[in-house]
């Protein structure tokens, strides 16, 4: 008779779901974050209400152009950053949480695009990035579920295709473009249509799509742990040296370009203009008094240096080796980006460690909660007190203005965030993205 054996085989375990951060690991994250954001926006208002350097190549110059380009750069690699975020971060939502999370993004981007348009249409002197942030998401709509390390590996390949693509928009026939603009309803409004947003504009998609991959490739990654903060921290440093090291030492090596026809014309322009000055106080000059003074004296300006523009002119194969503010070329690119994974990943821990820096560092904090409010309202204040002022008579640049936006803005988030919970712009985005909760 045969002997009925039961064989019993262990139970397959399914594998331990990721416990989630500390609470205070979790809470360094998201007020490092925002510290970051505070930076990139100050950084933002430096570039365009601070003071500039009469002189290059000394150590004062050096200091004052740090945040020129590197800040713009850090708050688009957080806006990959905060992308991923909205769809999970190192745990991606699935099924209706995440289709509720792809509408949002999309309700932002359009609204981010409108808003940036609306402004540039204003007559603003600055440069508005928010358009451009609006096309940057709906570009990256498609790679949200993606890997880091696929996300990686996109950052590089934008960030040398993409400026190849610029240098040869600028040095071939851009008619078709033209012809583009001529029909584009974002162009006819605001002056800025989707060729520009894309490729000729001061921070073109097809190469700032690189920031956004690297900020979404980071925010993939769980942040509140030490072993990625870590990594982050040896790879900024490394990156930026990378970046801005290997563009010195290749220029180097470089041809120098003469320079010294448009040197002549520029001190021809500055001597005839001087001397048409010379005994004025032009200080408190209007609208129209600068106006008269450019009817009579509009021949000063032929001796201007005369931008012929590139078209025609050749692929420029040395500009692709340039570092310099908004050149968008790749090694400004890679160094702008270790310069962001720098400081994110080192704010994200020093606020997880060290509590009592929360504190100190609250009104920065409250700031980079409302990054959207604090970005709009500098470009109103410049837009009342330069581009328009009521008297016609705009307010000086410079470290007094810098300052004085910047203590503003660090006492409104501040007194704001005690009783609300979200900035004025950010309360109107959440509501505008409300009906994503309907998405089935």
């Amino acid at each position: 008779m045969a002997n009925n054996i039961i064989e019993f085989r262990p139970r397959e375990l399914a594998p331990a779901p990721e416990e989630p951060p500390a609470r205070d690991a979790s809470l360094g994250r998201i007020i490092g974050l925002d510290a970051a954001r505070a930076l990139a926006v100050f950084g933002m208002y430096y570039s365009h209400v601070g003071p500039w350097a009469n002189e290059s190549g000394t150590w004062k110059s050096f200091l004052m152009e740090i945040p020129h380009g590197r800040s713009s750069a850090l708050f688009a690699t957080l806006a990959g950053l905060s992308l991923v975020l909205i769809a999970g971060g190192s745990r991606p939502k699935t099924g209706r949480p995440m289709r509720q999370a792809v509408v949002r993004i999309a309700i932002r981007s359009v609204l981010l695009l409108a808003l940036g348009s609306w402004l540039v249409a204003m007559g603003t002197s600055i440069v508005v990035i928010l358009a451009y942030y609006g096309l940057f998401f709906l570009l990256a709509l498609p790679f949200i579920k993606l890997r880091a390390r696929t996300l990686a590996i996109l950052a590089v390949a934008v960030g040398i295709g993409g400026p190849m693509i610029i240098q040869w928009a600028w040095s071939s026939d851009t008619s078709w473009m033209e012809a583009i603009d001529a029909k584009d309803p974002l162009a006819m409004w605001s002056g800025e249509g989707v060729t520009s947003l894309l490729v000729l504009g001061t921070y073109p998609g097809i190469a700032w799509m690189a920031y956004m991959f690297a900020g979404m490739a980071i925010g993939k990654l769980d942040l509140t742990k030490p072993a990625v903060q870590a990594r982050l921290l040896i790879i900024g440093p490394a990156l930026a040296l990378l970046g801005y090291g290997g563009a010195w030492l290749i220029g180097k090596f470089l041809p120098s370009v003469d320079t010294s026809a448009m040197d002549a014309s520029w001190k021809a322009f500055d001597e005839a203009m001087s001397k048409a000055l010379d005994g004025q106080d032009t200080k408190n000059w209007t609208e129209e008094q600068w106006k008269a003074f450019d009817a009579e004296h509009a021949s000063i300006y032929d001796l201007m240096p005369k931008d012929e523009g590139m078209t025609g002119t050749g692929f420029d194969w040395t500009g692709l080796v340039a570092a310099s503010p908004h050149s968008n070329m790749p090694f400004e690119l890679a160094g702008n980006i270790g310069v962001a994974f720098t400081l994110i990943a080192g704010l994200v821990l020093l606020l997880g460690r060290f509590a009592k820096l929360r504190f100190w560092l609250a009104p920065l904090i409250a700031v980079g909660s409302m990054s959207l409010t604090a970005y709009v309202a500098h470009i109103a204040a410049v837009w009342y007190l330069i581009d328009h002022p009521a008297n016609g008579v705009g307010y000086e640049t410079g470290w007094r203005m810098w300052a004085v936006f910047v203590v503003a803005m660090l006492a409104f988030a501040l007194l704001w965030k005690r009783f609300l919970k979200r900035g004025p712009l950010e309360y109107l985005m959440h509501w505008a993205t409300l009906p994503a909760k309907l998405v089935k």
